[in-house]
């Protein structure tokens, strides 16, 4: 398995990165009447890699 070759420091890293990686809560839209719809750091897999 691949993830036998993962450090934990890096484990780590990728697990803070994956829950940051969420969408901005509905009530986040609704607080700000929909102004607020997109997350500005949020990033794809394809296009942004982490660092290693």
């Amino acid at each position: 398995m691949a993830n036998r070759r993962k450090s934990l420091a890096r484990k780590i890293r990728m697990i803070r990165r994956i829950n940051s990686n969420r969408r901005v809560p509905a009530w986040v839209m609704q607080r700000t009447n929909r102004r607020v719809t997109r997350h500005p750091k949020r990033r794809t897999w394809k296009r942004g890699h982490l660092q290693p």
